[in-house]
């Protein structure tokens, strides 16, 4: 999620686990640790593919967040009882602090690191919760990574904690209904899968690889890919649909994958994001290269995360040092007024209207 939620989410934690001890200071230390796994943001890894995959990586493990959240509480263990030995006359004075027990500062550490990972986890990028396994990043893509629905009632509850000091009721009735959101999502991609079933059942497509996830900034109107060999097909599905979905087709570029998965980045790329990757090859500065586009995130015409791979050279392809495409010039504040509009059903909306038409392949009630 975006890093204005998770200090709001890590805030609210830490005020439902020790407001009534700190008040105000347990919301303000919580939003100060929520935000601490997204600091790997800060580490060059080398190149633009390793930047992008290695990112919630280590600093979102469960395992590494799990360890540093006992170190800290350990250690403010020790401290406040350091100073109490050192000072017996400040006991009276916070007396608040050193009754907090060790179970209890560890469940704060704790609550408010794991949360971040957990919560990233939801959205369609995935996170490396299992790190160092080499397993692939865990994703349950049922929130987009900006949700205005899942932060208003943390961002609210925040505040009633920080003005009127009431800080654990609020944390709880926020907490309450960011989570209902969470479940609501996950409801909702299960509807959406219902309906998209019988459509692909028709086709033949039951086993292909497939992803759904939400559109931007709700769980209204959801985006469906499926990869089928050299294509892959997209629709978009509204919980208001009244009528079966129709499958939009695009080319995939499986002709130049085995090149793509011949250089480290490519196959890195593949790990990340499995199949859901598309390759075109693209005359840049003199050069031809090989291209990878990640298609799950953003949507048809509109993806943000495109990588150079390689190089032609004569009838070979040589490996480069990855760098990402800037994506071209679009209205995308038009783009999310059609999605908004086929949210609520209010207008027919095809993907292939947004993508080149070198990429089109068909496009069926759409």
């Amino acid at each position: 999620m975006d890093s204005i939620t998770q200090v709001l989410l890590g805030g609210v934690v830490g005020g439902a686990v020790l407001g009534r001890r700190l008040g105000r200071k347990a919301v303000v230390g919580g939003a100060i640790l929520g935000t601490l796994p997204d600091l790997d943001v800060m580490i060059d890894y080398g190149d633009a593919v390793a930047d992008y995959t290695y990112h919630r990586g280590f600093s979102h493990s469960l395992w590494v967040l799990a360890g540093l959240s006992t170190l800290l509480a350990t250690l403010t263990v020790r401290l406040t009882r350091w100073r109490r030995r050192s000072n017996p006359t400040r006991h009276e004075s916070s007396g608040v602090i050193d009754t907090i027990t060790p179970g209890h500062w560890w469940l704060y550490f704790t609550l408010c690191l794991l949360t971040h990972p957990l919560l990233d986890a939801f959205t369609t990028y995935g996170t490396q919760l299992w790190w160092p396994l080499a397993t692939p990043p865990v994703s349950w893509a049922s929130i987009f990574i900006i949700d205005p629905l899942y932060s208003l009632p943390l961002l609210a509850a925040a505040l009633v904690g920080l003005i009127s000091g009431r800080v654990v009721r609020a944390s709880q009735v926020g907490l309450a209904l960011s989570c209902a959101y969470l479940a609501f999502g996950l409801g909702a991609k299960a509807v959406i899968d219902d309906r998209l079933a019988p459509v692909l059942a028709e086709r033949g497509l039951e086993s292909a690889p497939r992803l759904i996830q939400p559109t931007p900034f709700n769980t209204l109107l959801w985006r469906a890919t499926i990869i089928d060999d050299d294509v892959y097909h997209e629709t978009l599905v509204s919980l208001l649909d009244d009528a079966p979905p129709g499958l939009e087709t695009f080319r995939r570029g499986e002709a130049l994958e085995d090149a793509a998965l011949a250089t480290a980045d490519g196959a890195r790329l593949t790990w990340f994001a499995g199949p859901f990757l598309r390759y075109t090859s693209r005359e840049l500065d003199g050069e031809t290269l090989l291209i990878a586009t990640d298609l799950r995130l953003g949507f048809p015409g509109y993806h943000p995360f495109s990588f150079t791979l390689a190089k032609r050279a004569g009838n070979d392809w040589q490996p480069v040092a990855s760098q990402q495409l800037a994506p071209g010039a679009r209205d995308t504040g038009k783009a999310l007024g059609q999605l908004a509009r086929r949210a609520l059903n209010q207008a027919p909306l095809c993907l292939g209207d947004f993508v080149s038409q070198r990429l089109a392949v068909e496009a069926q009630r759409c």
